[in-house]
């Protein structure tokens, strides 16, 4: 079955035009090479899967069986990657086709870019189709819920021998930087052979775009420095995101805070993350117009939102990226010990903005979401972070999908709230320890019932609620009347 499969991956592969009917016999060779083949019958069949992941998962399957490659993760990963390498053309010629692309507009630019990475199996598509997604009723909108169950499993003997074997190294430098473009990937870093960027000028530096691969949402891209930083949020930040929705209108784009427990999980590379999306926060309502009295050509409003937002707007880029810079440099320095809002203790900063940009009504928006990172004792793991109360649902640090209304939840709540909904229909279960307090709560608010689908409906309900609950845990000034007093004492002091 190895030559069908091979046979009807290079025919995929020229269906999706990745190759042309001209690459066949080339594209065949390199991988028999991969493979170890020594040669291929003229006859050979087509094999009754048709998708791209299913075909290069039959061969690499084939590939453990025949002891090509041993069965572990990596070693899989690795040969998935240089196989749909031999699909994928040099970065010179796929740059070039974005830029001709482009020249017809930026959609149609990022539309090749982005079949490609799927078509080439960068991103990871049968893998994310895994994921459990729906939307969830909120007093802010209607939030996205995700329960990630794309990152593949590895058995306990693999995880053993891969730790055993991790191959330490630093180039690349990190997952991020720009030399993972073709890189094969080792025990400990991630197979890249088959990956590819655009690179993207933006205010004098090149930046690098790619998507990735285990998307959250529609066109889910990551915008990346060329030079390998730690992440820093200042007014060339605002600056940069803004010009990036200038050359892509289409696209949102963000940044994770530049602080622990509110940045993201890599802050040791400098990046964004962009994508064509409408999350509950883009249509978020205003609580309150207000006045930039140095930026007089910029509105302002305060959100009706979880977190504390300020959404600027302007026609101006250049006075939006000044009002924003003027901002973060007031909240940088800005404490109010009645909203639990101190600056620094010490040296240590705590106040940071998670920002986001995108294109409306032909002007420019840019909101500012105010973040503060300090712990104490009955807050280990921080004041604005998810309380303890909720850990059982969400107690990772809230990031820039998060902070936009998309709950990624852990891929344990499958089988968790599998028990839980037999709880709530009376038959015999396992509810996990953390959930007994909720469990207990749902059963007393919704009594005994009998109907599978009105208990999905239920949780789903619920668990939307929680993650409301986890948002409001992170913002700065609540949402309600002493929380909007407060966050008006802060637009006092940007105005004064």
């Amino acid at each position: 079955m190895i030559y069908a499969y091979i046979t009807s991956l290079i025919k995929e592969g020229i269906n999706k035009e990745l190759i042309t009917p001209v690459d066949r016999i080339y594209v065949r060779n390199r991988i028999m090479h991969l493979l170890g083949i020594s040669s291929f019958p003229e006859d050979a069949p087509e094999a009754e899967e048709t998708s791209i992941p299913e075909l290069l998962e039959a061969i690499v399957d084939w590939a453990v069986s025949e002891h090509v490659i041993e069965d572990m993760l990596a070693n899989k990963e690795i040969l998935s990657a240089n196989i749909m390498n031999c699909f994928v053309a040099r970065p010179s010629v796929i740059q070039q086709q974005f830029k001709e692309k482009y020249s017809q507009s930026p959609v149609a630019a990022t539309d090749y870019f982005y079949e490609l990475s799927k078509n080439s199996n960068y991103i990871q598509m049968k893998r994310i189709q895994k994921n459990i997604h729906f939307k969830a009723e909120s007093a802010y909108g209607d939030l996205d819920i995700t329960i990630n169950l794309s990152k593949p499993e590895k058995d306990p003997e693999q995880i053993r021998r891969e730790r055993d074997i991790k191959q330490s190294g630093n180039y690349p430098k990190c997952v991020l930087c720009v030399e993972n473009e073709g890189y094969n990937g080792r025990f400990g870093h991630p197979a890249r052979a088959n990956h590819r960027v655009i690179q993207i000028p933006l205010l004098g530096e090149n930046w690098y775009l790619q998507y990735s691969p285990y998307m959250y949402y529609n066109e889910h891209s990551i915008l990346l420095a060329e030079e390998h930083r730690d992440m820093k949020i200042d007014q060339a930040t605002f600056r940069r995101l803004i010009a990036f929705t200038e050359q892509f209108p289409h696209y949102f784009i963000g940044s994770n805070a530049d602080l622990p427990i509110v940045g993201g999980s890599i802050l040791s590379h400098d990046h964004y993350q962009a994508g064509r999306y409408e999350f509950a926060m883009t249509n978020a309502a205003s609580v309150m117009k207000t006045d930039l009295k140095e930026f007089p050509s910029v509105k302002a409003a305060i959100l009706k939102w979880p977190l504390s937002v300020i959404r600027l707007n302007s026609a101006n880029p250049e006075q939006l990226a000044e009002a924003g810079g003027h901002i973060l440099n007031v909240w940088k320095n800005y404490s109010d010990m009645e909203a639990n809002v101190l600056a620094y203790s010490e040296d240590t900063r705590h106040n940071t903005i998670t920002p986001i940009a995108r294109r409306r009504n032909n002007e420019f928006e840019l909101d500012l979401v105010l973040r503060n990172n300090r712990t104490t004792e009955a807050y280990p793991m921080g004041i604005f972070h998810p309380h303890a109360d909720k850990h059982h649902i969400k107690k990772e640090n809230i990031g820039l999908i998060e902070v936009v209304g998309l709950a990624v939840l852990p891929a344990r709540l499958k089988d968790e709230l599998a028990e839980l909904k037999k709880f709530l229909l009376d038959l015999p279960c396992n509810v996990a320890s953390h959930h007994e307090a909720w469990a207990l709560q749902l059963k007393a608010t919704y009594g005994s019932m009998k109907d599978p689908a009105t208990v999905d409906a239920i949780v789903e309900k619920e668990l939307g609620i929680k993650f409301a609950s986890v948002l409001e845990d992170a913002g700065v000034f609540k949402q309600t009347d002493a929380g909007i007093v407060a966050f008006q004492r802060f637009i006092n002091a940007v105005n004064s």
